[in-house]
């Protein structure tokens, strides 16, 4: 038997039906109501009171709501949670129909698809990940699967792809993952279904895994579905017609937007997603995430990753949205290229040290709205008309923009003024329809200037004169019944009324037709009014509808300028960034580094561009020099107590290669940075538990990793590396793993130890390694840290004296320093290192074998080998396998 339930739960059926992976959010009146698993899933995420109701005899469901003005508050904890909403709502006026509203999804709304400015967060962006991998799977090699990744921002209309095939293609992709924090993954069945894949994806950050057909990785369909979309003729112009998982990628990013954004039967515009662009990895330093961590580009290590310690918020002197997300990029995305970099030195230089220049531009980009977001929205085609006035308004400085900027000198400069457009055309086009101070709503009316559409003006005047009327059929009631305080009204449930005061019942005429009674007041209509009422809300309707069409001719308009539009957003986000590094510079005394293609890292009077920042009052930061090369000074042994500035200095050489390389002053009397590849950083605790890791085991990993990837233009910042194991385990490990980067990697490397034996690696390896200190003063029995790095060793640890400054117990330090003392007299000598130097002259003995053995098999002509030749060779190979 079929079960009846009411018209309205069967609407909500079928459009739950045809989202079942989504909340939907079903509008009633004044609220937006989930129902059924929906409902209980909502009431425990939003924490609402979860109540039910009866939808026939034996059906009761229960139901969570929201208040429909807060309802993007809501639906942002939900996106952030990873969930899919999807908005119903009212189609038709309910006033205005007797039977069931019509009711329809709006709006998809998932993490990777927010374009609202209430569910985003203004200085980060917010990317969509679709991914694929070559089918099927290349099983030789290290790691030789190969990837295409194609991102977009939907709210700026950013599109992006890549090809990522060499060696360690997963772990490159990782590593960018990574840095971008996608918040949605669009992923085939053949990833969905790769478990140790997926897991490793949730361990960079939770976010959304949208499944999508395999199919719509098909290359032939998406190359077409991209040349259609960007109305191209080939893909050569976006860098990829030869690059097919780059291809795939992008193409099946666009089928899953258009396919979640189509609601009602129509498709969203997506008019600002008009460029795509290929990037390689190549250009760019790569930088890992223990590194990220490590060095607190743009998370800190303390206060749950908030804490305003790190590079990123020291640097970001930007007035503008976009402004401060391309400086995130660049912090997280350094340069190889020397020309790029020496271009936005240039740029830097001028605005460092021409102070009215950068006054007067970071003044004229301040307050400027975020014009990539306003042309998402514009092209997304859910821009309101203040949406609209706040690009015109941004667009008005312009002018004054170019005109500053061609008063300047260096070519970047020169080149972003002579690629900005003004766009005055498209800021008329706003000025010339749109009010300047424009309601929030775009179908109430009062959005359009007068005098811009004739028909307009001619209903506007129809209105006129209908209240013009109006206000003379009251007056000519009052007159005639002699009513004082009548008055003529209006609401939504009685239409016009003429009001009057009850006590003058006696005076209302006869024709007059009672509607209602209040406290005080009797409510009454004429047939003259009735008669006239229709016609007057016909015409406000008109005037409203035609209102919101021509404000939606205006806004397609503005958005058919998209590529225009954001390509003025990226000048002015680029000049934003400029300025702030400029800003940043004159501040804080930075100076220009010298980026070239040698080998050294000179600093001379480095400072920690964070740590010297938020100082305690009366503390003054102590700069060091720091010099790396590979033939005189290659790896440094840096010694010294706790507290003495090891870690500091360790981790600013790090940060002002970096800071060069993205094309920032650094904190340094003099630096030279030759250009180097990668960063790595091992440094500090991190047990990780959750996967069942020691911390010795997390350090060994990142250890590991650093030397499979490392080449001799990287730079390597080692702190406290081994020290999570026995103290002889650990000596023996860090002298390998220093003995592995010198001789075998070739990396300029710098070692922060405790372990005094490494000292001796300055005697072992030769003159490219060298022993420097912290200094420390003595004064009796107190120290006094120096933060000064000088040549030599430690003497001691000084660890007893760090205890007893952090507070421990006088009692606990005086039994720690007779136990001290009595180790160090019974001890013997120990030779912690003699086992690594035989482990390593066996190391050595098999090297030689493997390099030989490559030889010999390299010269077999394989194809003209008979079996008994083969066997006999594979036993002559495993016979000096043994042997060695």
């Amino acid at each position: 038997m079929t079960q009846r339930i009411t018209p309205m739960l069967a609407q909500y059926r079928q459009i739950k039906a045809r989202f079942p992976d989504a909340i939907v959010f079903f509008r009633l009146g004044d609220f937006y109501e989930t129902f059924d698993q929906d409902a209980q899933t909502t009431s425990r995420e939003l924490e609402l009171m979860l109540t039910s109701r009866s939808f026939s005899k034996d059906l009761r469901l229960p139901m969570a709501g929201v208040p429909h003005h807060h309802v993007q508050s809501y639906i942002a904890k939900l996106i952030d949670r990873g969930y899919k909403v999807a908005l119903v709502e009212q189609l038709e006026d309910p006033k205005k129909v007797k039977r069931l509203v019509k009711r329809d999804v709006v709006r998809i709304i998932t993490p990777g698809t927010v374009v609202e400015d209430a569910l985003l967060s203004a200085k980060h962006e917010n990317f969509m990940a679709a991914i694929v991998r070559s089918n099927p799977p290349q099983k030789t090699g290290k790691e030789a699967n190969a990837y295409g990744l194609a991102l977009i921002d939907l709210s700026t209309g950013e599109f992006a792809t890549t090809q990522i095939e060499e060696a360690e293609a997963e772990a490159k992709l990782l590593d960018e993952l990574q840095r971008i924090q996608v918040s949605e993954y669009v992923l085939p069945p053949s990833l969905m279904g790769d478990e140790p894949f997926i897991a490793r994806l949730k361990a960079i950050r939770p976010a959304r895994l949208s499944p999508i057909d395999e199919q719509a990785y098909n290359v032939n369909s998406a190359r077409q579905a991209l040349i259609e979309h960007l109305g191209v003729s080939t893909l050569d112009a976006c860098g990829c017609e030869h690059l097919p998982l780059a291809i795939s990628a992008a193409g099946a990013t666009l089928h899953y937007l258009k396919r979640n954004l189509t609601t009602g039967g129509a498709t969203t515009p997506l008019k600002h997603v008009n460029r795509l662009w290929t990037f390689s990895l190549a250009d760019y330093m790569i930088l890992d995430a223990s590194t990220r961590r490590n060095l607190e580009l743009s998370s800190s290590l303390h206060e749950g990753g908030h804490s305003p310690h790190t590079l990123f918020n020291v640097l970001d002197h930007t007035v503008t949205a976009m402004g401060a997300r391309l400086l995130r990029r660049w912090v997280s995305q350094p340069l190889l290229d020397p020309a790029p970099i020496h271009a936005r030195l240039d740029a830097v230089d001028e605005l460092d040290h021409t102070a009215f220049l950068r006054r007067d531009l970071r003044r004229l980009l301040d307050g400027l709205y975020d014009v990539e977001r306003l042309v998402g929205r514009i092209g997304f085609g859910n821009a309101n008309a203040r949406d609209l006035i706040a690009l015109k308004r941004t667009l008005l400085r312009l002018p004054q923009i170019k005109a500053r900027l061609a008063q300047t000198s260096s070519a970047h400069l020169r080149e972003l003024e002579n690629s900005l457009d003004p766009l005055q055309d498209v800021a008329g086009l706003i000025d010339h329809a749109i009010i300047d101070e424009p309601p929030i709503f775009v179908r109430e009316g009062g959005l359009i200037k007068d005098s811009y559409d004739h028909s307009l003006d001619q209903l506007r005047q129809q209105a006129l004169n209908d209240k013009q009327w109006l206000s003379e059929l009251e007056e000519k009631e009052r007159q005639k019944t002699g009513i004082k305080k009548l008055r003529l009204s209006y609401n939504q449930v009685f239409g016009f009324f003429i009001e009057a005061p009850r006590s003058a019942a006696a005076l209302i005429p006869k024709e007059y037709e009672r509607r209602a009674t209040t406290t005080h007041t009797e409510r009454y209509v004429t047939p003259e009014l009735k008669a006239r009422e229709a016609h007057i809300l016909a015409t406000e309707d008109r005037i409203k509808g035609m209102e919101y069409d021509l404000f939606a001719q205006v806004r397609g308009a503005v958005a058919g300028h998209s590529a225009r539009l954001q390509a003025a957003a990226r000048i002015l986000a680029q000049l934003d960034v400029l300025c702030a590094l400029a800003e940043a510079a004159a501040q804080f005394n930075y100076t220009r580094p010298v980026v070239d293609d040698g080998d050294t890292i000179e600093i001379r009077q480095g400072r920690h561009p964070v740590v010297e920042r938020f100082m305690r009052e009366g503390e003054q930061f102590v700069p060091n020099d720091i010099r790396l090369d590979r033939d005189s000074q290659r790896l440094i042994i840096l010694t010294g107590p706790n507290m003495s500035g090891k870690s500091v200095l360790v981790r600013q050489v790090a940060l002002i290669v970096l800071m060069a390389q993205m094309g920032s002053f650094v904190p340094a009397e003099f630096a030279r940075v030759g250009l180097t590849d990668r960063i790595f950083t091992r440094a500090g605790a991190s047990d990780d538990v959750a996967r069942g890791r020691s911390t010795f085991l997390v350090e060994m990993n990142e250890v590991s990793y650093i030397l499979r990837h490392a080449s001799p233009r990287s730079l390597i910042v080692l702190d406290e590396a081994g020290r999570g194991t026995s103290t002889y385990d650990g000596i023996s490990l860090a002298w390998a793993i220093a003995e592995e980067i010198h001789d075998i990697v070739g990396a300029k490397t710098l070692f922060a130890t405790h372990y005094h034996e490494l000292t001796r690696l300055e005697e072992a390896l030769g003159p490219t390694v060298k022993n420097y200190t912290m200094a420390v003063a003595e004064c009796g029995n107190q120290v006094v840290f120096l933060r000064q790095v000088i040549p030599g060793s430690a003497a001691k640890s000084f660890g007893i004296h760090v205890a007893q400054m952090a507070g421990l117990p006088g009692r606990v330090i005086g039994r720690a320093e007779d136990v001290l003392q009595g180790l160090e007299h019974d001890r013997e000598p120990e030779q912690p290192t003699q086992l690594v130097r035989e482990e390593r002259a066996v190391y050595d003995a098999r090297a030689e074998l493997w390099h030989s053995l490559f030889q010999q098999l390299a010269l077999i002509d394989i194809a003209n080998l008979t079996p008994l030749q083969a066997l006999n060779l594979l036993n002559e190979i495993q016979l000096k396998i043994k042997e060695t």
